[in-house]
């Protein structure tokens, strides 16, 4: 029987707060209480976004907070073989076609889109002629890559913590981008590609991705590989009901590693939001995989509040 594996997956377009590494914790004391491998990867497809050295920085921050991975790391910019020939195969079977619409071309006929999500919902109406014909992929200047939805259908993602959770995605999003018009894998491509080769079989994170499950089993199956368990865990917000980001003031590890915050007192007060201690306390890394338990996360978002900033800060 195979052993289960998971990854830890940082993307380096900045340093990482509370929220992620509430996540990443809990995917990693899941997977060493389990038994399972669990490996490191870079995903740096994210053009302009990513910062010099902020892959370094993650791990160098994560091993701080006291965890470890299996293997060597993956950077996923190292090496643009496995996603041109995940791209070849969808071309080939006629399940991704070439698109030069622009987003403004394409917001003029598209549906708007749902609350609080940037993305253009994009129907079949706008599909070139040649959609569905087997092509050879190629990138040209200002185009990019969408694989077809169907209409009508519904894909149903299986949640290790939340349940069953019924998606449409021709209705949802439409047909999505797979390689985008900076030459690269998008990320649906990307994460998909790359957790077939590394052997992933659980993917934890948060749960503003369970839509992507929908897209990404899509992918699987046309790759005629099994998706992974999922995990979507609730997200960490600030006092607006926002997820936690920079407006909702400093809360990077690496800051309050540099004001001398240590990591007990981190691992304290995520173990805390994981609903593993009764009261925010520092503990060890030790103590966090003895008291973890994954049928004890809330349900419900967590809230970042005054009180745990001045706790972590006194």
């Amino acid at each position: 029987m195979t052993t289960p594996r998971s990854r830890l997956a940082p993307s380096p377009t900045g340093a990482l707060h509370l929220g992620n590494a509430r996540t990443f914790l809990w995917n990693w004391a899941l997977a060493r209480t389990r038994g399972w491998s669990l490996v490191m990867r870079i995903e740096d497809f994210d053009g302009p976004r990513i910062r010099a050295g902020a892959g370094e920085s993650a791990m160098d921050t994560l091993r701080w907070l006291g965890l470890d991975w299996d293997d060597e790391p993956l950077v996923q910019s190292s090496d643009r073989t496995p996603y041109l020939e995940r791209m070849d195969a969808l071309a080939e079977a006629g399940l991704a076609y070439q698109c030069h619409l622009t987003r403004r071309e394409i917001g003029s006929e598209a549906a708007a889109p749902n609350e609080g999500d940037h993305e253009l919902v994009f129907p079949a109406d706008l599909r070139p002629e040649e959609a569905g014909d087997s092509l050879p992929f190629q990138w040209r200047e200002g185009s990019h890559w969408r694989f077809m939805t169907e209409s009508g259908h519904h894909e149903s993602v299986h949640d290790q913590i939340s349940g069953v959770h019924d998606f449409e995605p021709a209705s949802e999003c439409g047909d999505f981008v797979v390689w985008t018009v900076r030459d690269e894998p998008a990320y649906q491509l990307a994460v998909v590609a790359d957790d077939i080769r590394q052997g992933i079989t659980d993917v934890v994170r948060g749960d503003d991705l369970l839509a992507s499950s929908a897209r990404q089993q899509l992918l699987y199956k046309a790759f005629r590989s099994d998706p992974p368990r999922w995990w979507h865990m609730p997200l960490v917000r600030g006092a607006d009901g926002r997820r936690l980001a920079k407006r909702h003031g400093d809360t990077r590890l690496d800051h309050y590693r540099d004001a001398g915050v240590p990591p007990e007192k981190i691992l304290g007060l995520l173990a805390w939001w994981c609903g593993l201690i009764s009261c925010r306390e520092p503990i060890t890394k030790e103590d966090f995989l003895e008291a973890f338990d994954a049928s004890r996360l809330p349900p419900k978002d967590v809230v970042y509040s005054h009180e745990d900033e001045t706790w972590l800060t006194s």
